[in-house]
């Protein structure tokens, strides 16, 4: 079984109860621990609840992630 733990998040919210959220999450089961960056978006319910769509992760590697960073501004 794994458990996830959130380390640290930030987000943004966009046009009608939208949001984008980039968090620091860690994977937790038998075999170990594993850190990684979550990117996702989501909406808010009319009851304030907040429902995810669409997830993607990316590896705490610094090239990766200096990648990522660089091509988005670039796009």
């Amino acid at each position: 079984m794994v458990t996830f733990e959130t380390i640290k998040s930030e987000e943004i919210k966009f046009g009608n109860s939208n949001f984008l959220e980039i968090a620091r999450k860690k994977a937790i089961s038998e075999e170990g621990e594993n850190t990684f960056i979550s990117i996702s978006r989501g909406f808010i319910t009319p009851s304030g609840e907040k429902r995810y769509r669409k997830s993607f992760t990316v590896p705490l590697d610094e090239n990766v992630i200096k990648f990522i960073a660089e091509k988005l501004k670039e796009i």
